[in-house]
C-alpha cells in the first residue's frame, strides 16, 4: 500500500550519473498522492529484518524512537567495506528521522538535521510538514531491501535500495482511523540518494530522488 506523499518528489537528485549500481528512476511521479512513503525506525545489520530504534552512542548521535504500531525493516549485507557499511548504516538513519518527525509531529527533532542535510533536509522538512497539516501518520511495517552503495573518492556515496510499502498504512491522529489501501504496483519504490561524510564521520543524505511503481522492485 502506498501510505503517504512522497517526499522525494520534492528534491532533485543531481549526480545521477553516479547512480549506475542498478536499474534506477529519477523524480517520484506521485506527490499529489496522500499515501506515498518514505522512511522509518531500525538501523540495517547483515542481512537484517528485525526492526529496533536507534540509540545514542559515545559520538553523540540522536536516539530515534517509534511507537509501537510502526516500524521500519532494512535487508542488507554488509559489504566488508568499512566506509561503505558506515554510509550504509547511517542511510537507514535518514530515513529513520525523517519518520520520527511525522511520528512526534514535528520538525524541531535532532535527528532530522543530524542525518540530513542540504536538498535532503529542506524536502523532508516539506514532506513532514504535510503530514502534520493533515494530522496524519503512519503505522504498520516498511521493509527496505536490494541495497546497493558506491563510493566516490573519500567523502561521497550513492546509494540505492526499494522500499515495499504494502504493509503500511496512513493513520488519521485524530480519529485513529487506518486507510486500508490496497497493494498495487506503486506499493514498490525504488530511491536513489547520495550522502556526504561531515567532519565528525556521520554519512548525510544530501539528496534523494524516488520511482514509485518501479519494475526493478517489484516481486
Amino acid at each position: 500500500m502506498n501510505r503517504r506523499p512522497t517526499l522525494l518528489a520534492a528534491l532533485a537528485l543531481t549526480a545521477t550519473a553516479a547512480l549506475t549500481l542498478s536499474a534506477c528512476g529519477s523524480d517520484d511521479d506521485s506527490s499529489t498522492k496522500d499515501s506515498d512513503k518514505i522512511a522509518g525506525a531500525d538501523t540495517g545489520s547483515e542481512k537484517s529484518s528485525s526492526p529496533s530504534p536507534s540509540a545514542s552512542d559515545s559520538t553523540g548521535r540522536p536516539k530515534i524512537t517509534f511507537p509501537s504500531d510502526a516500524k521500519n525493516v532494512f535487508e542488507y549485507e554488509k559489504t566488508g567495506d568499512p566506509a561503505k557499511d558506515a554510509a550504509l548504516a547511517d542511510s537507514t538513519l535518514s530515513v529513520n528521522s525523517v519518520d520520527e518527525a511525522i511520528f512526534k509531529g514535528t520538525t524541531d527533532t535532532k535527528a532530522l538535521g543530524f542525518y540530513n542535510t542540504e536538498k535532503a533536509l529542506s524536502g523532508s522538512i516539506t514532506y513532514v510538514l504535510g503530514y502534520i497539516k493533515k494530522n496524519h501518520t503512519w503505522v504498520g511495517e516498511t521493509r527496505y531491501f536490494d541495497y546497493k552503495v558506491n563510493l566516490t573518492g573519500d567523502s561521497d556515496a550513492y546509494v540505492t535500495y526499494c522500499s515495499d510499502e504494502s504493509k503500511s498504512f496512513i493513520k488519521e491522529k485524530k480519529t485513529g482511523k487506518v486507510k486500508n489501501t490496497p497493494t498495487t504496483k506503486d506499493s514498490y519504490v525504488l530511491y536513489n540518494t547520495k550522502l556526504k561524510k561531515n567532519a565528525d564521520g556521520v554519512w548525510q543524505t544530501t539528496d534523494v530522488a524516488s520511482n514509485r511503481g518501479s519494475k526493478a522492485c517489484q516481486p
